[in-house]
């Protein structure tokens, strides 16, 4: 087996008294896509940092291609932020151009950005934006991938396309570590890992993860009543079209708490959703 481009072993960060990562591990390997889930402030955007050199980690080991992050192990890495790092006052190709003279390579313009070559980057639409971000990423031909929330705010075509460049890259070995907050993407990837309050709480594939964990599905001609009563109970709640869902609960209570509300419904258990098994995983961690 090669060995992983990301190995990392029980790491924490502690700003102060505030523990933002809380010994997590993981590691990507080449070719692999491996998607970090987690809510906003679930430690994901830190891990990253630690990745990139930008923060220490205050115990555990971090390493990318068998070394501490240093300056060498970041040639060989390609970073799209949730910010896009681009440069709004400079033109499409000079930002290329930029980032192909920091790494020592040849500026060149993809294809589908070639319209807007010489149009500033704070003109243009924020898919050909994040397709800019991802060309910037990719143009030294980088072994590693760190995405964080690369497809926000984009429309489902241009995430598609991305997710194309995303899967492109990876079946020519490049390992990827994705953030994102589309569970649909999750299906992208190879494997998962689940963070929750600074903790990796799951890991694995989308079933591994799911795993049994259930819900249930109340039936009612006024949902809005079921969904009111559940939510009034304390029941953790979810909507599915006109279905309600009570995440990880017991089927009798759900009836119980209905049927002393006066609501005419029908329930049962169903396999929980990716979405709803991470809200049922938050809710233990906390």
């Amino acid at each position: 087996m090669a060995e992983p481009l990301v190995d990392v072993r029980e790491v924490s960060r502690r700003f102060g008294s505030f523990t933002a990562v809380h010994d997590v591990s993981l590691t990507v390997a080449p070719g692999e896509v491996v998607g970090l889930l987690g809510a906003n402030g679930a430690g994901k955007t830190t891990l990253i940092r630690m990745l990139l050199g930008l923060l220490p980690p205050s115990s555990g080991t971090l390493h990318l291609f068998g070394a501490p992050p240093s300056r060498a192990s970041r040639r060989r890495l390609g970073y799209v932020p949730q910010g896009l790092g681009l440069y709004d006052d400079l033109t499409v190709r000079e930002n290329l151009a930029f980032v192909a003279d920091a790494f020592g390579t040849p500026a060149a313009v993809p294809d589908d950005l070639a319209e807007v070559a010489d149009a500033l980057v704070g003109s243009i639409g924020l898919g050909r934006q994040r397709r800019l971000s991802f060309a910037a990423a990719l143009a030294h031909e980088p072994a590693l991938l760190v995405l964080d929330e690369p497809t926000s705010g984009v429309d489902p075509l241009a995430r598609a396309r991305l997710w194309d460049t995303v899967r492109d890259r990876a079946e020519a070995g490049v390992g990827v570590l994705v953030t994102t907050h589309y569970l649909q993407e999750a299906e992208q990837c190879d494997r998962l890992v689940l963070m929750s309050r600074g903790r990796a709480v799951a890991a694995g594939s989308e079933d591994d993860i799911v795993g049994a964990t259930t819900a249930v599905a109340v039936r009612a001609e006024r949902w809005q009543d079921a969904f009111t009563a559940l939510d009034a109970a304390g029941v953790v709640v979810t909507l599915a079209g006109r279905d309600v869902r009570a995440v990880d609960a017991d089927l009798g209570r759900v009836e119980r708490v209905l049927a002393a509300a006066g609501v005419a419904a029908r329930a049962q258990h169903v396999r929980a959703t990716l979405e709803e098994t991470m809200t049922a995983l938050d809710r233990a961690a906390g």
